[in-house]
């Protein structure tokens, strides 16, 4: 226990010595990455490239086009991936990976900016860096001062610093992130429509206004929906029966062998338009109380029909 909390007190301080390093150097590497007209292409080799890796998605999902290479597979092919439109971002502790100062000459001569995060501002990588940002660390949290820890946290930290200070620069938004999360719950709830899950067609549950009660069971049981909206001969929607409404009939005493559904629908029943997203449409059904909803056109023809069963299978509640 006393050995976690070290490790967390040490990394914590680390952190917060970051701070200062948010200064002109941090502008103008942010600056070049800004108006980069390709990508970010993020390099770095063991601990430093896993950070990479992560900075690099981050800078992806939050409207800062970036991909990361590995310092060893660009030495071997990989850097032609790095074109004259992009900007390159190396990440080394010691400033001296071998595989990463390799890359400077090809880098030069591409006329690419290069952003190098490293712990020692007088290394190889550091000087050759049109933009150098310094991460030097008291100590790593590691007892034997060997495994990355304060480092790369630090450097992880700066990454997002990075990744964040661009996504208020560019006016990314909520909706621009739920492009770049499509899967995502936030991607549901902003993206997905009701025309992406409604049923259309021959899918669509309804029965003529004059239609016996049996033809709408009859109808209901076909979609499986568990309600049949009620049309008239133009399919303009003039109601709703669904089966709290076949409830209501038994307990009415109504003879549903001679009862028309026009005398027991719900009439002036919800009903949207194309277009809305399908978390406006499970608000609407929660505050209404209601399962089903009839998508109508601009003369109220009937286009499409969903339920709660839709929202569910989507995950959008």
């Amino acid at each position: 226990m006393a050995m976690g909390r070290a490790v967390l007190s040490i990394e914590a301080r680390t952190l917060f010595d970051q701070v200062a390093r948010v200064d002109q150097h941090f502008v103008a590497a942010a600056r070049y990455m800004l108006n980069c007209r390709g990508r970010v292409v993020v390099l770095g080799l063991g601990k430093s490239g896993h950070i990479g890796g992560k900075i690099a998605a981050t800078l992806a999902s939050t409207g800062t086009p970036a991909f990361f290479v590995h310092a060893g597979e660009a030495c071997h092919g990989d850097m032609g991936m790095l074109t004259a439109t992009d900007v390159a971002l190396c990440l080394s502790n010691s400033g001296e990976t071998e595989e990463l100062t390799t890359l400077l000459p090809l880098i030069k001569r591409l006329g690419v900016p290069l952003v190098a995060i490293t712990g020692n501002p007088q290394s190889t990588l550091a000087q050759g860096a049109t933009v150098h940002i310094h991460l030097e660390v008291r100590e790593e949290a590691c007892p034997l001062g060997l495994a990355p820890t304060s480092s790369t946290t630090a450097a992880l930290a700066m990454g997002d610093a990075l990744a964040i200070a661009l996504l208020q620069a560019r006016g990314f938004t909520e909706r621009d992130f739920a492009h770049a999360h499509p899967g995502g719950a936030l991607g549901r709830r902003l993206l997905l429509k009701i025309d992406d899950l409604m049923h259309t067609g021959a899918a669509m549950p309804m029965v003529g206004v004059e239609a016996p009660v049996a033809a709408a069971l009859v109808e209901m049981t076909r979609s499986g929906l568990g309600f049949t909206a009620v049309v008239d001969d133009s399919r303009r929607v003039l109601g709703i029966f669904t089966d709290g409404d076949l409830r209501r009939v038994f307990e009415r005493d109504h003879d549903i062998r001679a009862a028309r559904i026009g005398e027991v629908m719900t009439g002036n029943c919800k009903t949207v338009g194309p277009g809305l997203l399908a978390a406006e449409a499970l608000r609407i059904m929660q505050e209404h109380k209601i399962n089903a909803l009839l998508v109508v056109g601009a003369e109220r023809e009937l286009i499409g029909a969903l339920n709660m069963h839709d929202l569910l299978r989507a995950r959008v509640v």
